[in-house]
């Protein structure tokens, strides 16, 4: 088994076919399928389904595949380390639940990062969709956070994808809500002041449920709750309809503009507060590449800098 290999193991997958794969990999087509009969030959088992409407990973196929990228991952970033750093593109992902602070994080890690080429990619998305994406190494570092509620849940959610969780900081909740808006002039807010406004959460699509929401004490019996799949809508439906959130109250005047803030929430019996830690997942045992460990350091510095 080869790098090469898992390469073109890789390739066909995202294509969809023989014929692209090659084309991609400026290869002929019968040396590509060669290729590949000898590895699932060496392997002892099937990794594509060959069909007239194109091919397809089988059941070990999908198996196999997180562990190629890894495997590649891996590889690269050996080459990068022990390379001239000016003749190697430099790439990079990151998948986050909707943080501005990771945007940020992200922005200074690209304009610090003094290279002649680079291919970065930043992915706002829901819980489930982050984990999926560093457990296949479609992204690197993937943000979100723990809580005494999501924990055990999420950590064996984790552990099941042979992902890490580091803490980075820990914060209590916050209410985020724009300027204007009616309660924007309290020193804190109770959970009961909250009732006559919606409460704008991120939709988790088909796995939504309470452990995997990104907001803090999603637990409670919100009366008005509109979903949302972006950060900028619910922007927009904070100042249309006096809407509000929950966060770590870490909030990016630079990206967000000025017109929104973060106000503490006030537990009471009812409605205890809850403790956002928030850290990093990476896949286990693996090396993070100098452009991941220069956007851990952004990210950090960023963080303890703007704490509220």
């Amino acid at each position: 088994m080869t790098i090469q290999q898992l390469i073109d193991v890789i390739t066909i997958s995202e294509c969809g076919s023989i014929n692209r794969a090659a084309e991609k990999l400026f290869i002929s087509q019968p040396s590509l399928t060669t290729t590949i009969k000898d590895l699932e030959k060496e392997l002892g088992t099937l990794l594509f389904n060959r069909g007239g409407r194109g091919i397809t990973l089988t059941h070990d196929g999908e198996r196999f595949l997180p562990y190629a990228r890894s495997v590649v991952s891996q590889y690269q970033n050996l080459v990068d380390a022990f390379s001239d750093p000016s003749s190697i593109k430099q790439t990079f992902a990151v998948s986050t639940q909707h943080y501005s602070f990771a945007v940020r994080a992200f922005v200074e890690l690209t304009k610090a990062y003094d290279v002649a080429e680079y291919e970065f990619a930043i992915r706002e998305t829901r819980t489930m969709q982050v984990i999926e994406d560093v457990a296949s190494r479609r992204s690197e570092i993937g943000i979100l956070y723990l809580s005494d509620f999501n924990r055990s849940v999420l950590l064996k959610l984790l552990n099941s994808h042979d992902l890490t969780f580091t803490p980075l900081i820990d914060c209590n909740a916050y209410v985020y809500l724009w300027r204007k808006h009616p309660l924007a002039e309290r020193s804190s807010i109770h959970f009961e002041d909250l009732a006559p406004y919606p409460c704008l959460s991120f939709e988790q699509g088909g796995d939504s449920n309470f452990y995997l929401a990104e907001e803090i004490l999603s637990t409670n019996e919100y009366p008005r709750i509109i979903k949302c799949c972006d950060r900028a809508t619910i922007l927009n439906l904070m100042v249309g309809l006096n809407g509000y959130t929950l966060c770590s109250g870490i909030i990016c005047e630079e990206l967000n503009g000025d017109d929104y803030i973060a106000i503490p929430y006030e537990e009471d019996e009812e409605n205890p507060n809850s403790t956002m830690e928030i850290g990093y997942i990476t896949a286990k045992n693996s090396i993070l590449s100098s452009v991941g460990e220069r956007y851990i350091e952004e990210l950090n510095r960023y963080l303890i800098k703007n704490k509220t």
